[in-house]
This record gives C-alpha cells, sequence and structure tokens, in this order.
C-alpha cells in the first residue's frame, strides 16, 4: 500500500509514520512537511507549503491518506487560524488525493465533533467531518479521541496538567473520559486506512483506550 500521512510530525502523526514504516503491508509513505524528516527507504517527505499545494504532483496518486494535521487555539492565536490548520488544510489534502483518485480518507478528529456544536472546536470538526463526506471516498473513517496522551514536542501546560489528572482518575472515570494514548490512536488510523471498509466509520474514544 501507499500511503499519505499528513500531520506526520505531531504527536499522532509520529507514531502513524512509526507504525506504518514498520509495516510490512506499508510499501511507500508519503509524508508531506514543512520542516524534514529522518530519511529512511519506505519514506517520501516532500517540503511542501500548505498554504499553496501542488495539485498535480505524482505523490497524490495512493491507496489512502491518514490526516493527523490539527493545532490548538493557544498556538493558532485566532479562530481563523485556527480554521484554517484544522479544517482549510486537511480539507484541500483530501480534494487533491481524491481528484487523483485516492479512495481511502481516515482522519484523526476528536470527541463530540459536531458542526451544530456551541463550542468553536468542536463545531470545526464537525463541519470538517461534514464537508469530507461530500467528496465521494469510497472508504472515510472518523477517529474521535479525548485526552491524547504522549510525548509532545511542544510544551502544553495545561494539556499537561489535565493528563495528569486523568491519568491519577484512570479507572473511576467513564471509558469515554479516559486518557487514548498517541499510539493506540495511530493504530487505529493505520488499520482504518489498511483495512479500507465501504461507507462511513466513527470510531470513538472508548476504542481508543
Amino acid at each position: 500500500m501507499k500511503l499519505i500521512l499528513v500531520g506526520a510530525t505531531g504527536l499522532v502523526g509520529r507514531e502513524v509514520l512509526k507504525q506504518a514504516l514498520d509495516d510490512p503491508r506499508i510499501s511507500l509513505v508519503v509524508a508531506p512537511t514543512r520542516r524534514a524528516l529522518a530519511a529512511h527507504p519506505k519514506l517520501h517527505a516532500p517540503l511542501t507549503d500548505f498554504d499553496n499545494l501542488p495539485e498535480t504532483v505524482d505523490w497524490w496518486r495512493a491507496d489512502a491518506v491518514i490526516c493527523t494535521l490539527g493545532t490548538t487555539m493557544r498556538r493558532a492565536g485566532s479562530r481563523d487560524a485556527f480554521r484554517l490548520v484544522d479544517y482549510e488544510y486537511p480539507l484541500d489534502v483530501a480534494r487533491f488525493a481524491r481528484m487523483n483518485g485516492t479512495s481511502t480518507y481516515v482522519l484523526n478528529s476528536a470527541i463530540g465533533a459536531n458542526p451544530n456544536s456551541s463550542f468553536f472546536y468542536s463545531r470545526v470538526k464537525g463541519e470538517l467531518e461534514t464537508s469530507l463526506t461530500g467528496l465521494g471516498f469510497e472508504s472515510l473513517t472518523y477517529v474521535r479521541p479525548g485526552v491524547i496522551s504522549g510525548t509532545r514536542n511542544e510544551l502544553r501546560l495545561g494539556e499537561r496538567a489535565l493528563v495528569f489528572a486523568l491519568g491519577l482518575a484512570g479507572r473511576f472515570l467513564p471509558a469515554r473520559w479516559q486518557l487514548n494514548p498517541a499510539s493506540r490512536i495511530a493504530q487505529l488510523l493505520l488499520e482504518s486506512a489498511l483495512e479500507h471498509r465501504p461507507g462511513v466509520h466513527i470510531i470513538t474514544s472508548e476504542c481508543c483506550i
């Protein structure tokens, strides 16, 4: 399988990349990024400006896309900047991949994704899911994790405190609110891409524990 992975430098994306490169079922991973990745025989990582994605490059023709792009309101700095990363970029990737014949798209979305949500974050995630549904992918999967645990490159003090608290509360919490390890989310994303199940599928946070 030839896999396109966007968001390969993030917490979940790094786990997907590691697992995909180790998986004998994956012959090539195309990971367009803004900064260079370590070389690997199965990896093609073109330096890419997501504000000006190339439409006709050969690497859009793949078996599946896994999208783990995402940011936070604090890091983005504004609602418009957040929407650019969490809605526009993933949708542009999906459009170009679909135009070039890619038939499977797997999105790392979020718990509570709903286009009618009163919360901006959840509403943007839901709007993206709705827009992707209209692009005609044969197989479309939304993985909706809750709070993600793992080692990030950047420091997020508020999130780190929440992860610590949830880790302590662990077994006393409903499954919906337990920590979701990045490695487990990556596994679900990769298996969804490989399985290529026809139709639209939602994997909830309970499955990401």
